[in-house]
């Protein structure tokens, strides 16, 4: 299990009306992407967390799977303009819950709750992991109408559902959040996403899809050059649309740079790197996005991807029979499961298998290109030459860019050099996206040999910058003001005895020696070697001891002694307890009763 990793829950709606679940589940959205702002923290994506939605399971199962040490869980009662919102975290090994608390706001705040509760939630998480640097703010205000944030909530829960039909519900939703308010970031993007996903599944003209897509997210730039998302949609509009390898590698690294736990951006920095050949660094950032987002396909897609153009063939079947088990209708993974296939030789099963696709979702390019390729790879010359002739007259059309690619890859594997370079210069006139995809493949490498293979190679994919290496962070605190800082917090801590108090945090420990919060965390964890709980319920255990060894304390329990020493809660004092000694409370007082010198 990864170090501070959390996974935030989808908060259960008490609310009279069921139908509030959408701003339930927004709400939850929202402090995740809050959350995900912290770069030294690792949470899980909206996409595997919401895996668990109403399914009754131990904390400690779904901490498992989704690989996590802390669980947020909570709930939200939504009665008019007013809105209750508890939340709780709990240590999923030992299953304690360490902290909790109830707000009760005006829904006209719920921006300033949000980041309340991030905050909160963001310095508990550092008291219990050990320093991270957080912001002052981890939630800025969206809009100023509360009914347009409404819609966007509810547009963004349909476009969630992922089938064209909710899908263009949420585009009906975004448009009023827009409507009434035309500054509204978040919306723009929202429509720019479900556009792109119409003209993707091709639910839609693809042209007309990626035209709208790329309308709303050039207006959602405008209003927020800084916005993850924004980044992210250009990313994908460079590289389906303008074929331009370079641009959608610079928008989709300052995606992350923006959200570092933003899934769908490593993943595209992930298979960026594949494309281009960079393995050890897809292998890094594809890491990253399974491990804030275990359980999404599109994950587990991705990593086939990555285990078939790093040629384990085998492993990429294993996976993409699980995705296509848990989809039925992944396009892209009957595709895939088709490449593999073909590279492991077995050209028959191609040919039977790329029947099996449903045909309501079978790319008719993609079919002829495969069973074009499987008939040459098996020596079908009759076969070969009759498909080859359909696929040259497909891709004499201007938008089939599938079979502009699989033409390529068929003169690749006749090793028809000259035919193979001289029909990709005539594409790469046409912005034929798919040749990204398909240049650098398993399939085409039969070319690598040919000295045009490297020159177009760097056509495609060259790119003037390449992903600085992560700057050494230096120091947050010099040597001689580490040590001041330090012997102020220790004289304060035996003088003042903050700990005493049950409602300390580091927040507010750091305001009484006069210490920014994050150098006090780094103060903590680099200096002292302890997170703050370890290093406050130190204290806590040591007064606890001196208390239960005065016999004027005997009347008092060992629960009210713990009470006295700061502890609030018996869990807490019984599981620091236990590390700090060793033993239980109760063990303690026996061994020093007989005299053992503890």
């Amino acid at each position: 299990m990864t170090s501070n990793t959390i996974a935030v829950l989808p908060f259960v709606n008490r609310s009279p009306d069921p139908d509030n679940e959408y701003f339930c589940d927004g709400i939850t959205e929202e402090i995740i992407n809050a959350l995900a702002r912290i770069e030294q923290l690792k949470v899980t994506s909206r996409t595997s967390s919401f895996q668990f939605k109403g399914q009754a399971m131990a904390v400690r199962d779904i901490a498992q799977q989704l690989g996590v040490e802390v669980i947020l869980e909570g709930s939200i009662r939504l009665s008019g303009r007013k809105v209750r919102i508890m939340a709780q975290l709990v240590q999923a090994e030992e299953d304690f819950h360490f902290w909790s608390e109830t707000w009760d706001r005006q829904l006209d705040d719920i921006f300033a709750i949000q980041d309340e509760i991030s905050l909160l939630i963001a310095d508990k998480l550092r008291e219990q992991f050990g320093h991270f640097e957080i912001e002052d703010h981890l939630v800025e205000p969206q809009t100023d109408s509360l009914d347009a944030y409404a819609y966007a909530l509810k547009a963004r829960y349909y476009h969630n559902q992922w089938n064209p039909s909710d899908v263009k519900k949420a585009i009906e939703l975004f448009e009023k959040a827009i409507v009434l308010d035309p500054r509204h970031t978040e919306s723009y993007v929202g429509l720019a996403d479900a556009y792109g996903f119409l003209a993707t599944t091709q639910f839609m003209d693809p042209g007309e899809g990626w035209q709208k897509a790329a309308a709303y997210t050039q207006q959602a730039f405008e209003l927020n050059p800084k916005n993850a998302g924004v980044h992210y949609q250009l990313a994908n509009l460079a590289f389906f649309t303008e074929c331009d390898f370079a641009k959608a590698f610079e928008h989709a690294l300052e995606s992350i740079r923006l959200k570092p736990n933003y899934p769908e951006a490593q993943q595209f920095v992930a298979f960026l790197y594949t494309l281009e050949g960079s393995m050890k660094e897809a292998e890094e950032h594809l890491g990253l996005a399974l491990l804030i987002d275990p359980l999404s396909q599109e994950t587990l897609f991705f990593k086939a991807f990555f285990d078939y153009r790093n040629g384990d063939y085998k492993s990429a079947l294993r996976q993409l029979d699980a995705c296509l088990q848990a989809n039925p209708n992944n396009i892209p993974a009957y595709v895939q499961r088709s490449y593999c296939l073909l590279m492991e030789g077995h050209y028959q099963e191609t040919l039977d298998f790329i029947h099996q696709i449903p045909k309501d979702i079978t790319v008719e390019g993609d079919k002829l290109g495969i069973i074009c390729i499987a008939h040459i790879l098996a020596g079908h010359q009759k076969e070969a030459a009759a498909t080859l002739e359909l696929l040259r007259a497909e891709a004499a059309k201007p938008a089939a860019f599938q079979a502009h690619s699989y033409l390529f890859m068929a003169y690749a594997c006749l090793e028809e050099a000259d035919a193979a370079f001289e029909w990709l210069e005539e594409a790469l006139k046409l912005n034929s996206s798919v040749l990204l995809l398909s240049y650098s493949g398993q399939l085409s490498k039969r070319l690598s040999r040919d000295p045009r293979y490297q020159v177009f190679h760097e056509r495609l994919y060259g790119r003037g910058g390449r992903e600085e290496d992560a700057e050494q962070k230096s120091a947050l605190l010099d040597e001689a003001t580490s040590e001041e800082y330090r012997q102020r917090l220790l004289q304060f801590m035996e003088e003042e005895e903050p700990y005493l108090n049950p409602g300390l945090s580091l927040r507010s420990l750091a305001e009484q020696i006069e210490v920014h919060p994050n150098k006090l965390s780094w103060l903590l964890n680099e200096s002292l070697g302890k997170n703050y709980n370890t290093f406050i319920n130190e204290y806590r255990v040591a007064h606890f001891k001196k208390l239960a060894l005065d016999p004027a304390n005997a009347h008092i329990s060992l629960l009210g002694l713990a009470y006295e020493s700061g502890f609030n809660s018996k869990t807490v004092f019984n599981t620091y307890f236990k590390k700090a000694t060793g033993m239980t409370p109760r063990a303690f007082l026996k061994s020093a009763d007989s005299g053992s010198g503890i």
